[in-house]
């Protein structure tokens, strides 16, 4: 089965291999399923339900000892985590795409720059806004936790604002740190203090989930 990359016109006709995406709805998964579809391979998503701990059951367990979400098995039966991890590498196996500037250039080690910065010192900040009580000393309030976490997300998204280009990371176009910079911004119920604070990130986010590739992913995991 033959497909073409679909993240830009002039890409080259692929051999496709089939994915199955684990994750849920409004997830790390939803930036791995996003790249998945800009670059034009054929994969199939399976909804591991969060609300009910599904990423608990020993079949999935089995694939992520962690529990968590997403997990990325390829055709030969190999098993990637993190959603970090599972981008870059889909990137380099599909390699003629256009989703990172080109190597060596200023504008791909921006690009990685912040992909790694919203992975190492935003996402994780998430578990700990969701669930303060595994985070809180028996002595500590667990709200206490959940607001000061809550308040560095803030400062460090205001640090994102501060070098996106408009309308999107980069002056020279899409990349899929705009995807990962999107999907991370829905996360920590912060929607009625992003639109006057970070406006550049939303509208980089409203660029990424009216791509077309991207806007029934979006829609089906950002209802709002």
């Amino acid at each position: 089965m033959l497909t073409r990359y679909r993240s830009i016109e002039t890409c080259n006709i692929i051999q496709i291999k089939m994915y199955q995406l684990y994750g849920d709805l409004g997830s790390g998964s939803c930036a791995v399923e996003m790249t998945l579809a800009e670059l034009g391979v054929a994969y199939s998503f399976r909804q591991i339900d969060l609300q009910s701990n599904s990423q608990r059951n020993p079949e999935y367990a089995s694939l992520n000892p962690q529990r968590k979400v997403p997990a990325l098995q390829c055709a030969d039966g190999n098993v990637i985590t993190e959603s970090i991890a599972i981008i870059l590498w889909l990137l380099e196996t599909h390699s003629d795409n256009c989703l990172l500037p080109i190597i060596g250039s200023a504008e791909r080690s921006q690009a990685l720059r912040w992909l790694v910065f919203l992975a190492t010192e935003i996402y994780p900040m998430v578990e700990i806004i969701d669930y303060p009580e595994r985070f809180s000393p028996q002595s500590t309030d667990p709200e206490s936790v959940r607001k000061t976490v809550k308040e560095i997300w803030r400062q460090r998204w205001l640090v994102v604002e501060q070098h996106v280009s408009g309308p999107l990371l980069l002056s020279g176009g899409f990349c899929v740190t705009d995807i990962y910079i999107a999907v991370l911004s829905r996360w920590a119920q912060q929607g009625n203090w992003r639109p006057g604070n970070i406006p550049k990130v939303e509208t980089l986010s409203q660029a990424v989930a009216s791509r077309p590739r991207c806007k029934e992913i979006w829609d089906r995991n950002f209802r709002d």
